[in-house]
């Protein structure tokens, strides 16, 4: 029986986080998220989607991936693109195709879905909210994990756990809102030697407005101070921490509040 998943939008764009940061990427974004951090800018994946076969999400990734394998093929010879191994090809062929949300471990579906996109030769990234057993993931899949700071008002829920399935070209990700935020991660850096295991990005919050704000998010906790962009720069600089700061970068190119980029 061919396994189905509830989908939000899948769309092409460029990557706008991680290391991968403005490269080509096919995002699928699953319904469905059981965090409610503070700063959520996608609650509209809390519940928007429609069923769809992983026969078509595979059938629609291709899609939007055929003009760059065509691309591809155009500067190589005919036969050695029909022939040769996804790997001869380079390791990080273009688009690369992200699962995010909401969360896309809740829905068990999307373990098989990753293990076929990488059977396909993408270059496949899992966009998780730090809350769930990563270890079934395929791993060729790149790991970005969260683990949520205490402005997210979901510090309880980080599977400390996780840690030890994560593997060196997997990323973990601290969003920081508030200095509070920053001394945290800070700490857990430092406690849990997380650069010794793969890249850490420390990434700032935009902040939301008014109407961004869905109802069912919470609140930071009293008492929080909150940390601009240049002063969480400064601070990394100052501190001498081996991180990656990082800024939404598609949030520079269009509006904040924009979909399907």
């Amino acid at each position: 029986m061919t396994e189905t998943l509830v989908i939000n939008e899948i769309y092409l764009s460029l990557q706008g986080e991680s290391t991968f940061a403005g490269l080509p990427c096919i995002f699928v974004r699953l319904t469905a998220c059981d965090l409610r951090c503070s700063y959520c800018d996608t609650a509209y994946a809390f519940t928007e989607g429609k069923k769809m076969s992983s026969a078509d999400v595979l059938a629609e990734t291709r899609r939007l991936a055929a003009p760059f394998k065509t691309r591809m093929c155009h500067t190589m010879e005919v036969k050695a693109c029909v022939e040769a191994p996804q790997a001869a090809r380079g390791a990080r062929a273009l688009p690369l195709v992200e699962l995010t949300g909401g969360e896309p471990l809740l829905q068990k579906a999307s373990l098989s879905l990753m293990k076929s996109l990488c059977d396909e030769g993408f270059t496949v990234l899992l966009e998780t909210s730090g809350a769930h057993d990563i270890s079934p993931v395929d791993p060729r899949v790149h790991c970005i994990m969260d683990l949520k700071c205490p402005s997210s008002g979901e510090v309880s829920r980080n599977r400390w756990e996780n840690l030890k399935h994560l593997k060196a070209k997997d990323e973990i990700k601290f969003v920081l809102g508030t200095a509070q935020d920053y001394q945290w991660a800070k700490e857990q850096l430092a406690q849990h030697r997380l650069a010794s295991i793969c890249p850490v990005l420390f990434s700032w919050v935009s902040p939301l407005t008014v109407e961004q704000r869905h109802s069912s998010l919470k609140h930071a906790p009293p008492g929080q101070t909150a940390i601009s962009r240049k002063e969480l720069a400064e601070r990394i600089i100052a501190d001498a921490l081996p991180v990656r700061f990082q800024l939404q970068m598609h949030k520079v190119i269009w509006a904040v509040d924009s979909r399907g980029v």
